[in-house]
C-alpha cells in the first residue's frame, strides 16, 4: 500500500547587515521590496516576514512533497531576498549569530513584551543576537488542536503516527546541534560552545545562561512521549509553566491570552505541535544553503521510512544510538539525550566519538529509504570522519590573537559569509539542488 506523502517545510533567519558588514535596522524596507518583488513574480509575499528584532528577518516556503520541492522554493525564496537586499545596498548574514557585539532594537508588540518581561529583558535579548532554521514535518490533517494539542476526533492511526513523528524529531535534537554548528563568535567571542544551543535554551544543569533557562519546560527539549495522552498532558504542564511564570513577574495572564496567546503559542522548545498541523523542529542553526539542503535530505528521508514501515519510535534505558528491531525503532533514552549527549554535542560536538556514533546511526538509518537524496547520506556516513562544520572551517581562518574578535576582523567574517551565502545561491542548480550535495569540495566534505 502507498504511504500518504507528507509535506515539508521550512523557515529561515537572517540578520541584516550593511556593505560593509554592520548590522541594519532597515527591516522593514527590505520587507517592503520583498513584497512587491514576490507579487511581480507570482510569489506569495507572506514568505517574508519580520522577526522581534529590526535587523532580523525570516524567510519562509510554502509545503512540500519532496525535499527537490523544499529545496527549489527555499532557494527561489531566498534568490530573491539577495535581489531585494541588493537594492538598498544591504545583505543578508546567514550564519547563527552576528560575531561581534550588537545591541538589538526590539519591536513594539505586546507579545514580545509580554515574554521579555517574563524571562527578563537581558535574557530575552539573546534571541536576538542568534538567528535558527526551522523545519516542519507534517502530520495527519486535523491530528492536531490548538486547543487541546491533538484532535479526540482523529483516527488511532493518525495519533500513533504524530506520536512517532514527534519522538523522531526528539531523537534527532543533538544530531541537527552537532551537524549544523554554524558562527563559534558570540559577542565577538569564541566560546568554544555551540552559541545558538546555549544563549537561546540555556540550561540550569550545566551552567548555560539563555533565555530559557530557568524555564525549561518553555524553552528546552521536552521528554519522548509513551503515549498520546502523555504528550497532551506534556503540552498542559508547559502551558501551565508558562502561565505561573508570567505570574511571578507580575505580568497578567489577559495581557498573554489578547496578544493571541494560547496553549501551542507558549511553546518556544527545540521540537514543538504547531498549530498549522506539524511537527516544528527548531534546534537547527542559520546557516549556509549547503547544509540547509543536507538537513532537509537527512529528515525527510527518515521521516518518510518510519511513515512508511509504520515503525513505532521508543526511546530504550540505556541505548545510545538509533537501532531498527522489526518494526521497532529504538532511540537514546531521554536522560542520556538530553544530558551527557546534548552537553557533549555543544561543547566537542561531531567530533566525539560517541557522538559520532550516534549521527552515524541515523544516517545509517535514513538512508536505506528510497527517497532522493539517499545516495548524498551513503556518502556523508562513509566519509563522516572528514565533516567539518562551518564552525570548525571558521576557526581555522578566524583565530583571534586577543579574547575578543577585533572590529575589522569581525567585519570582514560578516562580509565573507555574506559572499560564500550568495555564491551558493548563484551555482547551486534549482532544477536539481540536491545534486550540489554530490560536490564534497565547495560543501561539506574535507578531505584530509
Amino acid at each position: 500500500m502507498d504511504v500518504v506523502r507528507r509535506r515539508i517545510g521550512l523557515e529561515q533567519e537572517f540578520f541584516l547587515v550593511d556593505e560593509a558588514g554592520q548590522l541594519s535596522d532597515r527591516a522593514d524596507e527590505f520587507l517592503h521590496i520583498c513584497h512587491s518583488m514576490a507579487k511581480a513574480q507570482g510569489i506569495n509575499p507572506n514568505y517574508f516576514v519580520p522577526e522581534f528584532v529590526k535587523n532580523m528577518v525570516e524567510i519562509n516556503t510554502p509545503p512540500a512533497y519532496s525535499a527537490t520541492e523544499l529545496a527549489q522554493e527555499y532557494l527561489k525564496n531566498l534568490k530573491l531576498a539577495i535581489a531585494a537586499a541588493r537594492q538598498l545596498d544591504l545583505r543578508l548574514y546567514p550564519l547563527s549569530s552576528y560575531p561581534l557585539h550588537i545591541m538589538p532594537v526590539m519591536r513594539d508588540r505586546p507579545n514580545y513584551h509580554i515574554q521579555a518581561r517574563t524571562v527578563g529583558y537581558d535574557r530575552f535579548l539573546h534571541a536576538g543576537k542568534c538567528t535558527g532554521t526551522h523545519l516542519h514535518l507534517e502530520v495527519p490533517p486535523g491530528v492536531i488542536d490548538s486547543r487541546i494539542a491533538v484532535s479526540y476526533n482523529s483516527m488511532p492511526a493518525e495519533r500513533e503516527e504524530l506520536l512517532n513523528i514527534y519522538n523522531l524529531a526528539t531523537a534527532f535534537d543533538s544530531a541537527l546541534i552537532s551537524l549544523t554548528r554554524a558562527c563559534p563568535f558570540y559577542e565577538g567571542q569564541a566560546i568554544g560552545l555551540a552559541a545558538h544551543t546555549i544563549r537561546y535554551r540555556g540550561s540550569e544543569t550545566f551552567g548555560w545562561e539563555g533565555v530559557y533557562t530557568h524555564l525549561q519546560p518553555v524553552g528546552g527539549l521536552m521528554p519522548y512521549a509513551d503515549s498520546v495522552e502523555s504528550l497532551v498532558e506534556q503540552q498542559f504542564a508547559r502551558y501551565y509553566a508558562w502561565l505561573q511564570a508570567m505570574e511571578k513577574a507580575g505580568v497578567e495572564r489577559n495581557l498573554f491570552l489578547e496578544a493571541g496567546g494560547s496553549l501551542l503559542k507558549s511553546a518556544w522548545n527545540p521540537v514543538r505541535l504547531n498549530k498549522l498541523g506539524t511537527v516544528e523542529i527548531r534546534c537547527i542553526d542559520s546557516n549556509y544553503p549547503s547544509v540547509i539542503l543536507a538537513v532537509i535530505t537527512l529528515l525527510d528521508n527518515a521521516s518518510h521510512r518510519v511513515r512508511r514501515e509504520k515503525l513505532r519510535v521508543r526511546p530504550v534505558k540505556g541505548n545510545q544510538l538509533f537501532e531498527l528491531v522489526g518494526d521497532q525503532l529504538y532511540v537514546p533514552d531521554f536522560e542520556y539525550l538530553n544530558g551527557e549527549l546534548l552537553y557533549t554535542s555543544a561543547t566537542e560536538g561531531i567530533k566525539n566519538p560517541k557522538v559520532k556514533a550516534y549521527i552515524n546511526s541515523i544516517l545509517q538509518f535514513a538512508m536505506r529509504d528510497t527517497s532522493e537524496g539517499a545516495k548524498f547520506l551513503a556518502k556523508l556516513s562513509k566519509d563522516l570522519d572528514h565533516y567539518e562544520t562551518i564552525e570548525t572551517a571558521i576557526l581555522q581562518e578566524f583565530t583571534p590573537t586577543t579574547a575578543q574578535l577585533v572590529l575589522d576582523e569581525g567585519l570582514r567574517l560578516v562580509r565573507e559569509c555574506c559572499d560564500k551565502l550568495e555564491a551558493q545561491v548563484s551555482w547551486i542548480d534549482i532544477e536539481n539542488p540536491l545534486g550540489a550535495l554530490d560536490f564534497d569540495e565547495r560543501l561539506l566534505l574535507k578531505k584530509h
